[in-house]
């Protein structure tokens, strides 16, 4: 190395822009690239005054709608995505509350009435 070669501009180094990094596919992207349904509780809300009071926030693709059309979901040609999965919701909904009412039901029978007869003879009796 010469006196003077360090001095020497060095050749310049081709940086790569930066990439910026892919976002990620979120489940309902990766659900209906695949061809499936996809419906998620984004989010739920209670009424802090009224706890009985509350609201979901749902998100769902058009193959799930799709197939909520063929199970009869839609009752009229106008119905937007929206009424039809909330249809489905509320259906979901009421028989969660049916199958929790069977259960209590099984559990905690109603108490069978118990019938007393006595008989008073001559062919009578008497039920109580």
């Amino acid at each position: 190395m010469g006196l003077f070669d360090r001095f020497k501009k060095k050749p310049a180094v081709a940086k790569e822009p930066a990439k910026e990094p892919k976002p990620k596919k979120s489940a309902k992207d990766m659900a209906t690239e695949r061809g499936d349904p996809y419906v998620a509780i984004l989010s739920m809300d209670v009424d802090p005054e009224n706890l009985h009071q509350g609201a979901f926030e749902l998100d769902w693709n058009s193959i799930f709608v799709t197939r909520l059309v063929k199970a009869g979901y839609m009752m009229k040609p106008d119905d937007t995505d929206a009424e039809v999965v909330d249809r489905w919701f509320q259906n979901v909904c009421r028989h969660v509350v049916m199958e929790t009412w069977e259960q209590e039901q099984a559990m905690n029978p109603t108490p069978q009435r118990h019938i007393h007869k006595r008989d008073l003879g001559d062919g009578r009796s008497e039920i109580s």
